[in-house]
């Protein structure tokens, strides 16, 4: 028989009770098992399907509720079986020992369907006394082949040998299974796994010295398991590693080292409940990442509203650097930051939009102001992911208070300023027109003549100071010209930008009449939808002579629309003409720089002639009724 649990649905299993399916060949034995568990003894005539059969609570030590499903081996029954296998915590294959054919089923069927499973062979009673062959014989090719299988275990339910381990076996995989902990092949605690445990270590390493005192080793003990150590018992536990890794234990108590090594023995010997009941107390899903009680609640904001990081948050951040920063050098080295992220699931930057977003030192590091907008950037696509590795790094505060909605971005333009200390700046333009050019020079690097296409969304973010001593974090968003119809169909796209601009290659015309078009469409698709944004039009290539139209068009254009002339600069001569702060300054008056299209003014000079015929008939009724 095969049974195993599904780990990804264990959580919610863990909440609701753990359900578990029983599924396999006809006449192996499948209801038989489940009445033999549910009433301790053998049926003499089971009924071909079993209704839904509820084990007692208290059956097992978890004390989590069991409810068994039968199932149909019969062709006309398979949609049935596909359903209950998908709604299945874990799932209890069964073979039948006097019958080969069963077996062979399980490698050429059952098993490439379910990848998950806990193996155990069903009618030990019938096996051939005179042949034997053993579980391990049979279930070694399998097992090979199919390294999801975690045990395997004979049962028979009309000697009644087994049966409830069946069922325990198959809980236990679902409320604690081996998968995220434990890397079979290799032996090894999993990389996810270490990372959780190392960040337990040092939340229980109250004084931070870098071992487990017999003190912390007990509070740590009555916190996970409810019930202290006695000296002899630590001693004991100290030996234990001592003499299997000496560095395990120190003068001041239980290293990392040491504090691994017992998990990775608890887990070989078949305790991992030991081990997810310490994840568990410390807050991890099956995931080994935080449960969404320890985060934020989902962030209830209109499209026009952003989130960034507190400056509670921010002051945490500036701490962690310093802390991290080992060689005091004013920057993170990426052994550096790997360090710093160790007791994270994985370093949120190593991939992604964060992914080589910021400015580098020539070491590869990050400087103060390179890791604060990382942080800034991640906290705009993904605040409670931002939260959540604030935690992950020790932020012991309320995870709400580290991060804030701004307002909304309607509400600023009557105002006629923004309070937002991140500006997103969505960077429109043909090929070749230089975008990439104008994001790499934001984030430091140089200028290269090779052309690469960009074919996906790309960011860059950096600190940009202001006049008056002020810095502002500036988020370029390269936006893909192929894209920008099929993002446009979207009502509210543009709520998310809080300036646009659009980069045209001042020496081809094409170019320019490109970025023209562009720029009118993202226009019309703000005024259409109540998502006006403010525009500059940047002229990148500077240094190449411009096409013979080039002032007189762009001119005509920006009075037409009533926005600021294009602003020339040039990467490759590294004459930028303070494009980034004229960017963060329209940025922060979202009442100025806003196009205006034909359409539009066409539009607003028709409503002011209903507003104003409205007035005239108001006025007119105002006067039959005086007269």
């Amino acid at each position: 028989m095969a049974g195993g649990g599904a780990a990804a649905k264990a959580s919610s299993g863990v909440r609701g009770g753990v359900r578990i399916v029983v599924a396999g060949e006809r006449g192996t034995g499948k209801s038989s098992l489940i009445v033999t568990v549910a009433a301790e003894t053998f049926p003499t005539n089971a009924p071909p399907v079993l209704p839904p059969t509820r084990l007692p609570d208290d059956m097992y030590p978890d004390r989590v509720p069991v409810t068994i499903i039968d199932t149909s081996s019969s062709l006309e029954n398979r949609g049935k079986l596909a359903e209950e296998l998908k709604r299945a915590d874990a799932v209890v294959l069964t073979y039948a020992c006097d019958q080969p054919a069963t077996l062979d089923r399980l490698s050429t069927f059952w098993l490439p369907e379910l990848r998950r499973f806990r193996v155990v062979g069903c009618k030990l009673d019938l096996r051939d006394d005179h042949n034997p062959v053993s579980l391990e014989q049979v279930m070694s090719p399998i097992m090979q082949q199919f390294r999801e299988i975690e045990t395997c275990i004979e049962c028979s339910a009309f000697k009644l040998i087994q049966i409830p381990e069946v069922f325990y076996y198959a809980q236990k995989a679902v409320l604690h299974p081996t998968a995220p902990l434990f890397d079979q092949e290799a032996q090894t605690l999993k990389p996810r796994c270490v990372r959780a445990l190392k960040r337990i270590f040092i939340l229980c390493d109250h004084d931070r010295d870098g071992a487990l005192s017999d003190a912390e080793l007990n509070d740590f003990q009555v916190k996970c398991f409810n019930a202290p150590l006695q000296p002899s018992e630590i001693v004991g536990v100290k030996r234990v590693v001592q003499e299997k890794l000496p560095e395990g234990v120190n003068d001041r108590g239980l290293t990392l080292t040491g504090f691994l090594f017992l998990h990775a023995l608890f887990i070989e010997k078949g305790r991992l409940e030991t081990t997810w009941t310490v994840l568990r107390k410390f807050g991890y899903n099956n995931d080994i990442r935080l449960g969404e009680d320890l985060l934020p609640a989902p962030i209830k904001r209109a499209p026009d509203q952003s989130v960034e990081l507190t400056s509670e948050a921010v002051e945490f951040l500036k701490g962690i650097f310093l802390l991290f920063d080992n060689d005091g050098d004013g920057a993170l080295k990426p052994a550096e930051l790997e360090d710093l992220f160790s007791t994270a699931p994985e370093s949120p930057w190593d991939e992604g939009p964060c992914k080589d977003a910021a400015e580098k030192t020539a070491l590869g590091g990050l400087s103060l102001d390179g890791f604060l907008s990382e942080w800034a950037l991640m906290t705009l696509l993904d605040p409670i992911r931002s939260v959540e590795n604030l935690i992950y790094i020790g932020y012991a505060g309320d995870p709400s208070s580290a991060i804030r909605v701004t307002r909304r971005r309607r509400l600023d333009r009557k105002k006629q300023q923004s309070e937002r200390t991140v500006f997103q700046c969505f960077v429109f333009g043909p090929k070749k027109a230089g975008k990439s050019g104008l994001l790499n020079s934001f984030i430091g690097r140089p200028f290269s003549d090779i052309y690469t296409s960009t074919t996906d969304e790309r960011y860059a973010v950096n600190v940009v100071d202001q006049p008056g001593g002020t810095k502002k974090t500036l988020i370029l968003r390269e936006i893909p010209e192929d894209a920008v119809r099929k993002l446009l169909s979207t009502r509210d796209y543009l709520a998310a930008c809080d300036i646009a601009v659009f980069v045209h290659d001042s020496s081809d015309e094409y170019s320019w009449k490109r970025a023209t078009e562009l720029l009118v469409e993202v226009a019309s698709h703000g005024e259409m939808n109540s998502h006006e944004v403010p525009c500059l039009i940047v002229a990148a290539k500077d240094d190449l002579d411009p096409f013979p139209t080039e002032i007189h068009d762009s001119t005509r254009v920006s009075q037409d629309m009533g926005i600021e002339a294009p602003i020339p600069l040039s990467t490759k001569l590294g004459d930028f003409n303070n494009v980034f702060r004229r960017i963060v300054s329209a940025a922060e008056h979202p009442h100025l720089s806003i196009p205006e299209t034909e359409a539009g003014k066409s539009r607003k000079q028709y409503n002011r002639l209903i507003n104003r015929s409205l007035m005239f008939v108001s006025g007119y009724d105002k006067s039959i009724l005086v007269e």
